[in-house]
Parts: structure tokens; sequence; C-alpha cells
């Protein structure tokens, strides 16, 4: 800190006849003067002594997550080397009742360290009933952007607070084909909805059928249309429109929803393009689906589904019997969407060691045994390509790092009445037959009033 010099003037009557007598005495032999001493130089501060990294030995962290078994452990293995880097114990719990337990804990004023969330409305709830730490308060915007897009930043945001980071996620918005009678008519991938209508209609025009569609899940059939849906909404509408709808504030019976069932409608209702018809839609269970792709002689060429099917084509291998697409664009202005879904970490308790944690749970590396183990698929932009164990599940990778937008799946973030309700038995009525404004009404009208 600077010190600022301070003068002062002494005059008095004494120092000023002290003056007049000093000039009447007779002149002193003058003395050899004496050098003047250089003015001493000014010396710097001495630099500061780096602050010493906080030792966090023996102390313990622990993350709740809603998974079990394997996931669990290869969750606690991407901490390795980071609790031997800081002394910090971090254990990952985990178990199907993760949000009876979870809100139980923080309401009695024992939550857990850390949260892993398996979906955003979730943790919006904790967040909004102040059960959740604001990362803000030490990881800046300025360092999310390094970590994150923001679209990935604003998932994590409630009501303008940064509540959780994301830790992996599922790609939706993808469209399967049968690969070797693909190639083998010549056909290429689309690279708008136009295109892949128009592709469709050359497959018609082949003797072939393009589209299999299965909405078929027992007591849950309906849900896979609900993606379709949530799909165009991000291709047809801003993403703005598709959160106020998620929210409730937009309305399905409203023009900007309306339209979304309608270009779905355009392939649902096209007896040419799915293999048996609208019957087949609800008759055909979506697990079953994939099948129709695989042989030399498809029973059809393009299914959209989500990532996660890749699991249930069999011994089929995914980029030899079977590939995939990234489902096309249909308006350019909103450019490349991504639907999908994840898992995304808050802050119940708020220390020193929790925060060191937290700061690592934004790095790829805090996800990289799971990508190896070709367990998820991580939105840090720090993740590397190289980690993913083949080139199928690099692929989603890519699709999702070149995202213009990415949102999570609506449905799962709507109200349970509606999202595993309404929506479901709309899209099986709409298929059925029913008036479209009808439907869409009565999802409104079973939307929570509280």
């Amino acid at each position: 800190m600077q010190q600022k010099n301070k003068f002062w003037l002494l005059v008095s009557g004494f120092t000023l006849l002290a003056l007049v007598l000093a000039a009447c005495a007779p002149a002193a032999t003058p003395e050899a003067e004496e050098p003047m001493e250089e003015p001493a130089a000014t010396e710097e501060p001495a630099a500061e002594e780096p602050a010493a990294e906080e030792d966090f030995t023996g102390q313990t962290v622990t993350i709740f997550t809603a998974a079990e078994g394997e996931q669990v452990e290869a969750f606690q293995s991407n901490f390795v080397d980071f609790e031997a880097e800081t002394g910090i114990d971090v254990v990952v719990e985990g178990s199907p009742d993760f949000e009876t337990l979870a809100l139980t804990r923080a309401e009695a004023g024992d939550p857990y360290d850390i949260y892993n969330f398996p979906q955003p409305g979730l943790m919006a709830d904790f967040a909004r009933d102040g059960l959740l730490v604001d990362l803000g308060q030490f990881l800046s915007q300025d360092y999310m952007l390094t970590k994150y897009t923001q679209s990935w930043i604003d998932l994590g945001t409630v009501d303008g607070v940064l509540s959780g980071v994301w830790h992996n996620a599922d790609v939706k918005s993808l469209v399967w084909y049968a690969k070797p009678a693909f190639d083998a008519a010549g056909y290429t991938i689309p690279e708008t909805w136009d295109d892949m209508l128009a592709l469709s209609d050359q497959i018609v025009a082949d003797g072939g059928v393009p589209w299999c569609i299965g909405f078929e899940s027992g007591g849950a059939t309906g849900w896979p249309g609900t993606d379709w849906i949530e799909d165009i909404m991000l291709r047809t509408a801003s993403p703005e429109d598709y959160d106020a709808w998620v929210a409730g504030t937009l309305d399905f019976a409203s023009p900007t929803v309306q339209a979304a069932w309608e270009k779905a409608g355009e392939i649902w209702f096209n007896a040419d393009y799915v293999l048996g018809g609208t019957t087949g839609i609800l008759t055909t269970n979506f697990g079953d689906a994939p099948l129709n792709l695989l042989g030399e002689t498809p029973n059809c060429y393009l299914m959209r589904q989500a990532s996660f099917i890749a699991g249930f084509f069999g011994d089929a291998e995914v980029g030899v019997d079977v590939g995939y697409f990234y489902l096309p664009p249909i308006d350019a202005m909103y450019g490349k969407p991504v639907l999908g879904s994840g898992s995304l970490l808050s802050m119940g308790n708020d220390t020193p060691a929790v925060r060191k944690v937290m700061e690592f749970l934004t790095t790829g590396a805090s996800a990289r045994a799971e990508v190896e183990l070709g367990i998820l698929i991580a939105p840090h932009l720090d993740a590397d390509p190289a980690w993913y164990p083949n080139d199928v599940i690099r692929g989603f990778a890519e699709i999702l790092a070149n995202a213009d937008t990415f949102r999570f799946d609506g449905s799962d973030l709507m109200p349970g009445a509606v999202g595993a309700g309404s929506f479901w038995t709309g899209v099986v009525d709409y298929v059925g037959g029913a008036d479209l404004g009808t439907v869409l009404a009565g999802i409104d009208a079973s939307w929570p009033t509280e």
C-alpha cells in the first residue's frame, strides 16, 4: 500500500526572529560541504508467496446417484488420480430410490455432498426449494464456457442461478438405416428433412418400405412417439418455445405445437411409408422394430430412435449390418438441434473439499473412465474423442459436439400426469385416428393446476 507524504510548515515569531539574528551575524568560515547522500533506492515489494494448496487429506466427499452396480463402479473409477492428487476420498453411492432418499435427507438437514440428478427437472425442484448450493459463487461464467457450450450451461441454470453441471448425455436425434441394402441401392444420407422425404419416396418407387415405427411398450405405449414430437419441435420452433412448451406456458393446442404433430403425421399417416401402416405403429414393440432393418432384403430401411437402441440389434454389428445418421433439420433458422437425455451434478453441502470435487466434475477427466468403457457420452468441451472405444459411440459424441442447441427429453421434464400420461396416450389416440385438436386440448386439460 502506498503511503501519502504529509508536509507541515511551522511559522512562528521565534523562528522569524532567529532568522533575522542569523542574517546580522558575521559570516562564518565555510566548511566543506558534505556530499549529498543519494536517495535510497525504492525497494521492490517482496513477491507474494503462492498460496499453499489446501490440504484435503482425510476428507470424504459423497456423490449420490440413481445408477447401480457396474455403473457406480465405473463412475467411482473416474476419481483414482484425483484422489491421489488431492487427498480427498470420493465415495459414489447409488440407489434406485434416488429421488426419495435424496429428498428425505435434504429436508432433514443432512444432505448428500453432491447429487447426480438423472434429469434437470428434479434438480430444478431441489434448487427452487433452496436445497442446492449456487455454483456460480466459485464457477464463473467465463470458466464454465471453457468447459461447456452455452446450451449446456443454460440447462444447468435455474431462475438465473447455476445449479448443476453436466456429467453425461445420450443422443436421441438419430435415424437408423439398413446399411447393406441402403448402400447397394446407391442411396445417400439426407442432409435436410425434405431430402429425407425425397429418399422415402425413392425407396417406395424402388419397391421398398421406408420406415419401421413401433410405439408399443406395454403400459408406456406411445412414449416413442413423444420423442418424434420433441425432435420436430426443436426443428420447427425456437429453443425458447420448446422450453415454454415443456414448462406448460405454451399450450399443446397452440399453432406452434400443433404444427409439429402435423409434421410427424406426414410420415406416420402415409400408408406407403410405414411398415404395417398406422396399425403397425401401435402394435409393433419399440424393441422389435430394429430387427426389421436387418438382412439383405430388409422389411424397411429407416427407423428414428435414440442411441440406446444399438443394444437391440442382437448380434448385428453397428456400422456393418446397420448404420445411423443425424435426424436432419427442418427449418434452417434453428440450425442443427439435438434432443437427448443425461445426468447432471449439484452441490448439497458447501465446503472447500466439495467445491474442489465439483470443479473437477466440470472436466472431461471426471467422465473419462466411463467414456472409455463405452458407457456414456461426455458433454465436456475438453473430452477427447480418442477416449471413445469405437467409431459408433464416437459418432454419437460428434453429433452432440456439433449441435447448435441441445434440449432434454421434454416428456421427462413435464409433470408425470402429462409426460408419462396424457402425452403418451395422446400420441396413441392421434395415430389411432382421433381428431388432433381434440387430442391436444385433452393433454392441456390434464396439466396439473397446482
